[in-house]
């Protein structure tokens, strides 16, 4: 019987160095994640934590991680060649097919662009599958922007609102995301979907923004970035009420989110 506790040493491809505390490594993997999965990614004897996935491709996937303890700085130390340890895909995924052919509002703060990263660029590549992306990414400052090619390249195809909470940059807004929503012209729409991911504090003050400029409940989706530590239910670790996050999740629709943000 297969141990679903085991990580696998996967080889590191690559390693971009995306600002001064996130790094993006591509690592061999033939998985078939959905988008929004997550993976819980270890070291031997250091630790393990779960990681979204911020990008995959033919025989490959890629988490972007900020370097926050000691389980991440030993990632850090890792380079192309090195094994990383892996166990996944776990949880649910954001109802992608579900989104097509309406128009797709999605706002990211932070590192919160990471678990949407894959459902953007599949719109991107796919632009006959949804007539309309609006995307809203803020970031708190111009050191802490992730993803800069992809951000100049989304221009290109979606609406774009890219903002800062503090500091000035070519392109970017100053002030948090969450006031351009009130751009969204949700009365015009007659169906679409709203997806946030960001801190719990963003997503919920997002959510919050959504409804009152008219957007629908069961419209808006979210992903939780709480803390899981056994992916398959057992710990409680990140179990919220009654719900755990690692099974249930970590894509939840507003209807039941809103019970949830902690």
């Amino acid at each position: 019987m297969e141990n679903i506790m085991l990580p696998k040493p996967h080889k590191i491809l690559r390693v971009l160095k995306e600002t001064q505390a996130e790094y993006t490594f591509r690592v061999e993997c033939s998985d078939e994640s959905k988008h929004g999965q997550f993976y819980m990614l270890s070291i031997p004897k250091i630790g393990e934590a779960p990681i979204s996935v911020s990008g995959r491709g033919e025989g490959y996937v890629e988490f972007t991680i900020r370097k926050v303890g000691r389980l991440t700085d030993g990632m850090f130390g890792l380079a192309a060649g090195d094994n990383l340890f892996m166990r996944g895909p776990y949880g649910n995924s954001f109802p992608v097919e579900s989104f097509e052919g309406k128009p797709l509002i999605v706002i990211s703060g932070g590192t919160g662009m990471c678990p949407v990263r894959t459902t953007l660029n599949y719109f991107y590549d796919n632009p006959e599958k949804c007539p309309e992306v609006r995307f809203m990414a803020g970031f708190k400052a111009p050191d802490a922007v992730l993803f800069t090619e992809e951000l100049e390249k989304f221009k290109d195809r979606f609406n774009t609102q890219y903002c800062l909470d503090t500091g000035e940059m070519e392109g970017f807004k100053s002030g948090f995301v969450t006031q351009c929503i009130s751009d969204v012209p949700f009365a015009d729409y007659e169906d679409y979907n709203v997806v946030i991911v960001g801190p719990p504090a963003m997503m919920h003050i997002a959510a919050q923004e959504c409804v009152k400029c008219g957007a629908a409940e069961e419209k808006i989706w979210v992903s939780f970035e709480r803390k899981m530590s056994c992916a398959v239910g057992k710990c409680g670790h990140c179990k919220i009420n009654e719900t755990y996050v690692c099974l249930e999740g970590p894509v939840f629709n507003y209807t039941k989110a809103k019970e949830l943000l902690d």
